[in-house]
């Protein structure tokens, strides 16, 4: 599995999430205090777009239903026992690379 080049830092400011499409597939991408993380775009609830939502405390919170989910592990903070999945990230330089699956 290749990594892609998604974004540069410059569009992911520190605290924020962006949306990525890639090969069909939807990703929320984090930016939490420098620390960049990467997981499905697509809500468990109603299939909320997650790289749409707000980032805060370390969770990425669904624009429409307000769910919320650990940006590093994926796991609902809502339903302990439900996570969306999460993809593997590097920073090269000013650029964020993703693995896809």
């Amino acid at each position: 599995m290749p990594f892609v080049k998604v974004t540069t830092l410059a569009d992911l400011p520190l605290d924020s999430v962006l949306e990525v499409n890639l090969a069909d597939s939807v990703y929320a991408l984090c930016n939490n205090q420098g620390t960049i993380c990467a997981l499905s775009g697509v809500c468990l609830h109603q299939g909320g777009p997650l790289g749409q939502g707000q980032l805060a405390g370390g969770r990425i919170i669904c624009p429409w239903h307000a769910w919320e989910y650990d940006c590093r592990t994926g796991e609902s903070c809502d339903r302990p026992e439900a996570r969306v999945a999460t993809y593997e990230v590097k920073v090269d330089g000013n650029d964020v690379l993703l693995r896809i699956p």
